[in-house]
C-alpha cells in the first residue's frame, strides 16, 4: 500500500501539543442466522457487482443541514466545493472538549467558520486482494505526537478509490474494513446459514502523514475478491455554505427603499430580519393568540410577523400544521418565525414583503 501513497511534505505549521497515539485497528463481530433449504453460500448479485473496486455507495451527510435546521439535503453538495488552493489555506485542527456528540480530541475545522462548513461523506468500495487504495497524500501541517493535517493530493490509476468520488483536498477521518462470511450449520431437516460480520476500524482525523499511513496499514489485508469485504472511508470535505439573496420590500406608505442582503441556508427568517432592525410586528395583523401588545416570542401563535413571499417560496421549509391552518386564506404568506431559508441546502433569490396587510 505504501507504494501507492506519495509523500509530499510541505510546511511544518502549528505545533499542536495534544497527546496522541495511533490506536491499532479494533474489531467487532456480529452474527445472525437464517434457516433455509438451500445450502448455497453464494453472495448476492449486488455484492458481486462491485468486486472490481467500483463504488458501493457514496452517502452525503452535511453538517450544516444536521445542526442548522436546513433539513435533508435536496441538492448536489458538490456545487458548493471550493478551489483546492483555498482548501489548503482553510483547513485547521482544533482541540475540542467533550460534548454529548463527540469525545474530547483534535478535530478538523474551517478557519472561516462563518462562510465555510466541514461536510462528512462516507465512501464504500469492495476490496480486491493486491489492489491498493490509489491515493496520494499530502501533509499540510505536522506537530508533535503525530498530530497534523493530511489531505488527498492525487490519485493512482487502477487504485480502488480512483473513481470513488473522493476529491483532492479531502481528508480521511476514519477507515474501516467490514468482512462478511457465511457458515452452514445443520439443524434437522433444514440448513441454517449463519452470517458473521467482522469490522476493523481506525481513526485518522488530524494525523500527520506518518501516523496516517501507520493507521491505515494496521488494517487487515484483503483476502476475498467476491465482494464480501468492504472498505469504508469517512471523508471530511470543506465547502462553502449555500446562500440566499433576500430582497426585502416595504409597504408603499412607509416610503422605504428595498433592501437586499444575504443569509446562509438554515437561518431563521424572523431572527435575521430583527437583527437588521426590520419591524415585523404589524399592528394590522389579525392575532390568533390571546392578544397583547407584543409578539408571541416566535411561538407561531400570534401571526404578527407574517410576510408575503413574492418570489422563492421553493427555498423555504414546508409549513407546519398550525401555520398552514392560520394562513389558509393567504397561501403566499409565511410566519417569519417559522420560516427557514435555503431549506434542503438550496440557494437562490428570495423576495418578501413585510407587513402584508398594509399593501
Amino acid at each position: 500500500m505504501r507504494n501507492l501513497l506519495s509523500l509530499c511534505l510541505v510546511l511544518q505549521l502549528a505545533k499542536l501539543s495534544y497527546s496522541f497515539a495511533v490506536i491499532p485497528a479494533k474489531a467487532t463481530t456480529t452474527t445472525s442466522s437464517t434457516s433455509t433449504i438451500a445450502t448455497s453460500t453464494r453472495l448476492s448479485a449486488a455484492s458481486k457487482k462491485f468486486n472490481t473496486g467500483e463504488p458501493v455507495s457514496v452517502v452525503q451527510s452535511s453538517s450544516a443541514s444536521k445542526f442548522s435546521g436546513a433539513g435533508p439535503i435536496e441538492v448536489n453538495m458538490n456545487a458548493y466545493n471550493i478551489p483546492l488552493e483555498e482548501i489548503v489555506e482553510q483547513w485547521t485542527a482544533e482541540l475540542s472538549p467533550a460534548t454529548p456528540l463527540q469525545q474530547e480530541g483534535v478535530y478538523l475545522g474551517a478557519k472561516d467558520k462563518k462562510r465555510l462548513l466541514v461536510d462528512t461523506l462516507k465512501v464504500e468500495v469492495a476490496r480486491v486482494p493486491g489492489k491498493g487504495l490509489g491515493l496520494e497524500l499530502l501533509e499540510l501541517a505536522g506537530g508533535r505526537n503525530g498530530v497534523g493535517i493530511t489531505v488527498v493530493s492525487g490519485f493512482v490509476d487502477g487504485g480502488m478509490l480512483a473513481a470513488s468520488g473522493i476529491l483532492e483536498g479531502d481528508s480521511i477521518a476514519k477507515v474501516a474494513v467490514r468482512k462478511t462470511s457465511q457458515k452452514e450449520t445443520n439443524g434437522g431437516s433444514a440448513t441454517a446459514l449463519e452470517e458473521m460480520q467482522e469490522e476493523f476500524d481506525v481513526a485518522t482525523e488530524c494525523l500527520d502523514f506518518d501516523k496516517t499511513i501507520e493507521a491505515i496499514t494496521s488494517l487487515p489485508a484483503a483476502e476475498a475478491d467476491d465482494g464480501s469485504e468492504i472498505l469504508s472511508l469517512t471523508i471530511k470535505r470543506l465547502r462553502r455554505k449555500p446562500k440566499i439573496t433576500v430582497n426585502l420590500q416595504y409597504p408603499p406608505e412607509q416610503d422605504e427603499p428595498d433592501v437586499s442582503f444575504e443569509l446562509f441556508s438554515g437561518e431563521n427568517l424572523r431572527r435575521a430580519l430583527l437583527v437588521r432592525g426590520t419591524k415585523l410586528n404589524d399592528a394590522l395583523s389579525r392575532r390568533f393568540d390571546s392578544g397583547g401588545m407584543g409578539d408571541c416570542g416566535a411561538e407561531g401563535t400570534c401571526a404578527t410577523c407574517v410576510v408575503s413571499v413574492v418570489r422563492g417560496d421553493d427555498l423555504l421549509n414546508p409549513m407546519g400544521l398550525t401555520e398552514k391552518q392560520i394562513l389558509e386564506k393567504n397561501p403566499r404568506w409565511r410566519m417569519a418565525c417559522k420560516t427557514i431559508v435555503g431549506y434542503g441546502m438550496r440557494e437562490g433569490a428570495l423576495t418578501v414583503r413585510v407587513n402584508p396587510k398594509q399593501w
